[in-house]
């Protein structure tokens, strides 16, 4: 009985860019300039879909799955995984829902009170 030997290939090598003699990174001369830092520096802080689910369900009154779902333009399962996975699991909020009859169910955080 013979054995097959198999090679793996190597991963391409990747290269550093060059630098000056003070370490830092020097840009081609006909390079312009980011427009990420320029715009980052005038809008401030940028907004993710994790912080605007957050705001819906620290409403008084929460937030609908619908309204999630319009707020992150992510389907029904994505933003059910994001409840249980992140909200619950990860960041360890309360998630409490509520339905009101005719009313679709509605989600919030319930803070923690006496601290």
């Amino acid at each position: 009985m013979t054995t097959i030997e198999t090679r793996h290939a190597s991963p391409a090598k990747r290269t550093k860019p060059a630098t000056s003699a003070k370490g830092k990174k020097t840009k081609p001369a006909g390079s312009a300039p980011n427009k990420a830092d320029s715009s980052s520096e005038l809008q401030g802080e940028r907004i993710t879909k994790h912080d605007r689910v957050l705001s819906l369900l620290n409403r008084r009154d929460g937030a609908t799955i619908s309204e999630m779902m319009a707020a992150t333009d992510w389907q029904q399962h994505s933003v059910r995984g994001f409840l249980a996975g992140t909200v619950k699991k990860k960041l360890g909020f309360t998630l409490t829902s509520s339905k009101t009859e005719g009313e679709l169910r509605r989600y919030r955080i319930d803070a923690k009170r006496g601290r």
